[in-house]
């Protein structure tokens, strides 16, 4: 599932083609059926600028509508003068010069077509972006102490509390924090706070460097081309750890998803 490096890349690279003014809109039944979950009327408006919080791309228009879109599993966001569609590409957005295309194969995005309010009020349902500015130490602190019988890689999953993550990146945040996944927020000790606070960053900085991090059949850029952030990850779905460079990698299911450390240097 695309996490916070690559809608961000998407929303980067999309950026660079506004204003774009909608001449025509067009959709297939799958798009009402299983993604968009309000009416839409974008023909004639100008999109104007991009924003992301959390995995929501928000698209803002000339007459201050938004179009939040979460991209689920395999959704993208395709722009060029031409792009080369086929049945996935559930929505198209034709400009003068350009084409913007949604693109999902399992049809697991969602998009919501707001009025500024209301797209306002559904950003403030997420906590806050591991990429803010203000995401700060005593905001990370709070943040897991605030459910202390949760294991750790369960809270840094949550949107409510940390907007833009997702498996890959709570299971490298506790990697390189040297903290195993199942530990109970209760049990992170006050020296410790700081070192996932310098993990998320270690994390994402090197994911946004490389475009985003495509594993098998996922994510593509707006280009469609694969990120290459595979290279930095140090546990998720490697076979030794390539913290320490000879522990076989562990993997357990923790609350219902894949998760993977190094016994030895997690602790």
């Amino acid at each position: 599932m695309p996490e916070l490096p690559e809608v961000e890349t998407i929303k980067l690279q999309l950026s660079h083609y506004l204003p774009l003014k909608i001449t025509s809109v067009s959709s297939t039944p799958e798009l009402k059926q299983n993604i968009l979950h309000t009416s839409l009327d974008l023909k004639g408006k100008t999109l104007t600028t991009i924003k992301r919080k959390g995995k929501l791309l928000d698209f803002i228009f000339d007459d201050g509508s938004h179009l939040l879109s979460h991209l689920g599993m395999t959704g993208t966001w395709l722009i060029g003068e031409t792009i080369k569609t086929s049945k996935h590409t559930h929505l198209t957005l034709k400009g003068p010069s350009y084409t913007l295309a949604y693109d999902d194969p399992r049809r697991f995005g969602h998009m919501y077509y707001y009025t500024a309010e209301e797209a306002e009020k559904k950003l403030a349902e997420l906590g806050m972006d591991l990429a803010d500015p203000e995401f700060t130490l005593d905001y990370l602190t709070h943040a897991i102490k605030r459910y202390p019988e949760r294991a750790l890689k369960v809270t840094l999953l949550d949107q409510k509390l940390f907007a833009g993550s997702g498996n890959y990146i709570a299971n490298e945040i506790c990697a390189r924090a040297h903290i195993l996944p199942t530990r109970k927020c209760k049990a992170i000790r006050k020296e410790e706070f700081p070192r996932i606070l310098k993990a998320i960053k270690k994390v994402i900085g090197p994911a946004l460097a490389s475009g985003g991090t495509t594993f098998q059949g996922g994510y593509r850029d707006s280009s469609g081309e694969k990120g290459s952030g595979v290279q930095h990850l140090v546990v998720f779905y490697q076979k030794i750890c390539q913290m320490c460079k000879k522990t076989p990698v562990k993997k357990i299911i923790l609350a219902q998803r894949g998760t993977y450390f190094c016994p030895k240097c997690q602790k």
